[in-house]
């Protein structure tokens, strides 16, 4: 496994998910079978690599069916219990959560039960929501200011969830990594329609490879605030295009594109409107060669109605300023 080409597979992986013809493709089955044959079929990567491809494939084929509630289930041979994923059984991990509530604690019952809430929706081992003590992240940096919050760079200790281990029935943890904190202004006066949102925004940082996972909240123990505990990416979009502007060639301006397309379409296809999509929140992996959208949901002070305008105004839809509220069409503008 050490002498397989990361970066080629998810080159690869990227083809085969920018290749699909949805007109032919019409369901994630289809569109999965596809990706399969498309990496097979593949004469630049070796059979482990190969493996390894479908292995990435046949996860994010789990996240999916669980997600749409749409598959073969098979029988878990631990829970019993009737489940869609094959590479662990959802019921275990949630149940295995659910073992461990009595283990933590924010200190605030309403934040508590949005985390548990949260987690009795988990999708996948590596998409788990949680409190994270503050003491368990170091070398805690201040980077820039974004919009209604600071954010700091910082390295998570233990690190998140990254498998499930079915002999031992438990969750693996990654180790150390480097995170983003972004702090939340005003929580102690949110309303109760800020926490369904924010249920609905973190669950979903979790159910889309498109939006940069949320990892779960913390508090900052000098002045009381919560921060977002978020995957570090390299780069946004704006310091990207000054970067690579010149060399960048039209197939890869239109990969780029298609991929904020796709990420905004799931994004409102689960009834969910971003607010304040810019070039800055359009954030780049470049190990995976991949572009995420960022701050969905949290791009504004806690306390203000979702009513309010905030954000960066050059790209606030006229309408908006207007008073109109924030809609779908608001996004694309």
């Amino acid at each position: 496994m050490s002498n397989i080409r990361k970066k080629l597979i998810r080159a690869v992986l990227i083809r085969s998910f920018t290749s699909i013809d949805y007109n032919i493709y019409v369901d994630f089955h289809e569109q999965y079978e596809f990706r399969k044959q498309f990496v097979l079929a593949d004469n630049s990567l070796t059979e482990e690599e190969k493996t390894e491809a479908i292995r990435i494939i046949n996860k994010n084929y789990d996240r999916n069916k669980i997600f749409y509630n749409e598959g073969t289930r098979r029988v878990c041979e631990n829970c019993n219990q009737k489940c869609l994923a094959t590479l662990y059984c959802e019921y275990c991990v949630r149940n295995y959560l659910k073992y461990n509530f009595s283990n933590w604690t924010s200190g605030n019952n309403v934040i508590d039960n949005l985390i548990k809430s949260c987690q009795m929706e988990t999708f996948t081992p590596d998409g788990i929501i949680e409190w994270i003590p503050y003491n368990n992240l170091e070398n805690i940096k201040y980077l820039t200011k974004g919009g209604f919050s600071e954010i700091y760079t910082a390295y998570w200790i233990d690190g998140k969830y990254d498998e499930w281990d079915s002999k031992k029935q438990q969750l693996i943890r990654l180790g150390t990594h480097a995170v983003i904190l972004k702090e939340l202004k005003n929580v102690e006066n949110a309303s109760q329609s800020w926490f369904e949102e924010a249920k609905s925004h973190l669950t979903l940082s979790n159910k889309l490879p498109s939006i940069v996972q949320c990892f779960g909240l913390t508090q900052n123990p000098s002045n009381g605030n919560y921060l977002l505990v978020m995957r570090k990416l390299d780069m946004n979009l704006r310091e990207y295009l000054q970067q690579n502007h010149n060399q960048l060639t039209w197939n890869e301006r239109i990969k780029i594109t298609f991929l904020i397309i796709n990420a905004l379409y799931f994004i409102h296809k689960e009834n969910s409107i971003h607010r304040d999509l810019h070039s800055g929140n359009i954030l780049y992996s470049q190990f995976n060669d991949y572009w995420n959208i960022s701050d969905l949901g949290f791009c504004g002070p806690a306390d203000k109605p979702s009513t309010s305008i905030y954000g960066n105004l050059p790209y606030i839809a006229p309408e908006v300023i207007n008073g109109k509220g924030y809609t779908f069409r608001s996004d694309i503008y």
